[in-house]
């Protein structure tokens, strides 16, 4: 397979000039460059953050520990594992009746705008 060739260049060259416009493409470069330049640095960034750490990631305190749900704080010695499953068979029940009740309401507006 051949690379690209003068003619295939200048046929993309005239392509993106009649999409463009001759006006808009130094806009366009402009805001092409910047782009490049900040994904350049980003790149950087995280080079330097890997090497300033060995390459290892290590884990935060709150990845290993369990959290409660919805930023709500347990109390000392309350057993987060059986109050937590307790709390979320509750949300779920409420959900299912939020609902239902919702659903409800979806039917007496369909009965109610097809008996008119």
């Amino acid at each position: 397979m051949a690379g690209l060739g003068p003619l295939e260049i200048g046929l993309i060259i005239l392509a993106i000039l009649l999409l463009f416009g001759y006006k808009k493409l130094p806009d366009a470069s402009r805001s092409l460059g910047r782009s490049l330049r900040i994904f350049k640095g980003e790149m950087k960034g995280m080079k330097d953050d890997d090497s300033a750490t060995g390459g290892l990631r290590t884990r935060d305190a709150a990845q290993t520990s369990v959290t409660p749900v919805r930023g709500e704080i347990a109390a000392p010695g309350t057993p987060v594992g059986e109050d937590l499953s307790a709390q979320l068979r509750e949300e779920a029940r409420v959900a299912e009746a939020h609902a239902a009740e919702l659903r409800a309401r979806a039917e007496q507006t369909r009965a109610a705008d097809g008996s008119r």
